[in-house]
């Protein structure tokens, strides 16, 4: 099992600069009909886009602008608003961006609210830069939009896959892994889903920040070394109880698209779907990689003699590094607390 904690420890502190260096968050617009003929368009940026390069949010078609595009920046992200006038059905409008400077290669998250009650939600990956407001979407529509959106928000948290990474290393064999993944995947889901059907509300800066608290924790236990700790002996309970937060993380993205009236529980189970597969896809990778890595170091082993990746203690490299960024994280968080 060394060999694949090497890998481990060498793939998560490449990614640290990544995670540090690049802001992944979406971008969201929301359009909201206040009558019948007239909406609100508003929209909000990650800080990490430098202000000139905000893009120019608009309706094309039937719909026009009415007053001054007015632009803030709260917290960490540029918000924006205008009001506009549409004479006709929003059906087939087109929605674009467009960018002064260089794209910055972020998803947009898209969410409709009509004045009659319907809730329609679109997905632009990087580079698609229109979207048109569709018809009443039928069932399997929303089940695919929102798969999209749970895989899209779980490859796009990197303190979740971290987190999952770290319980791939207490864990360590597959049985146990199965089982643990499995805990963090229930007890996440019950409080996704209680988030967002607003039964339990937190407040998000909160949560953020007690997520990367519950990686500098595991990390921590991984630093130490102690296999005789609760959390080595039982790591489903670790991994289910800090699985209950991380579910409240879950479901702010969720929030901010809303959910559509009419196929509710459609669209809540396919986007914690969407969550799963993207995280057993992030597991099944990393098997992969490490089988791969193995067999490669067994063979360098084996016919020259230069390599043995079973005398490379890197678990404590690993934990230092994810601990290091979680902790940057922790701060960053804890300071939004007053932005």
């Amino acid at each position: 099992m060394k060999p694949f904690l090497v890998l481990v420890g060498l793939w998560l502190t490449s990614l640290a600069p990544t995670a540090l260096g690049h802001d992944l968050r979406p971008i969201f617009i929301d359009i909201t009909q206040t009558s019948t003929v007239e909406l609100a368009l508003r929209w909000k940026v990650p800080s990490s886009v430098p202000r000139p390069q905000l893009p120019l949010v608009s309706l094309t078609g039937g719909c026009q602008p009415e007053g001054d595009l007015r632009v803030v920046l709260r917290g960490d992200s540029y918000q924006g608003d205008r009001i506009y006038r549409c004479e006709a059905s929003l059906t087939g409008e087109i929605l674009s961006l467009g960018f002064p400077g260089s794209n910055p290669s972020l998803t947009t998250v898209i969410r409709v609210h009509t004045y009659d009650g319907q809730l329609f939600s679109g997905l632009l990956p990087p580079g698609e830069l229109n979207w048109e407001i569709p018809e009443t979407p039928g069932r399997w529509e929303i089940a695919q939009n929102y798969t999209e959106l749970g895989l899209e928000h779980i490859w796009l948290g990197w303190d979740h896959l971290m987190f999952v990474a770290l319980l791939v290393l207490i864990a360590r064999t597959g049985r146990r892994i199965l089982i643990t993944v499995t805990g963090f995947t229930l007890a996440h889901s019950l409080t996704l889903a209680l988030s967002t059907l607003e039964l339990i509300s937190l407040p998000i800066p909160a949560v953020e920040a007690a997520i990367a608290l519950s990686i500098i924790f595991v990390a921590t236990e991984i630093a130490r070394g102690n296999e005789k700790t609760l959390t080595y002996r039982y790591p489903v309970l670790v991994a289910s109880s800090f699985g209950l937060l991380h579910g409240f993380g879950f479901a702010s993205v969720l929030r901010e698209v809303g959910l559509p009236a009419t196929e509710l529980p459609t669209a809540l189970l396919f986007f914690n779907v969407g969550v799963e597969i993207g995280q057993v896809v992030f597991v099944l990778i990393i098997f992969g990689v490490a089988y791969s890595a193995r067999a490669v170091g067994q063979h360098l082993s084996t016919h020259i003699g230069a390599l043995n990746l079973s005398n490379v203690k890197t678990s404590a490299v690993t934990a230092y590094t994810v601990g290091a960024v979680a902790s940057f994280w922790t701060l960053e968080r804890i300071l939004a607390f007053w932005t």
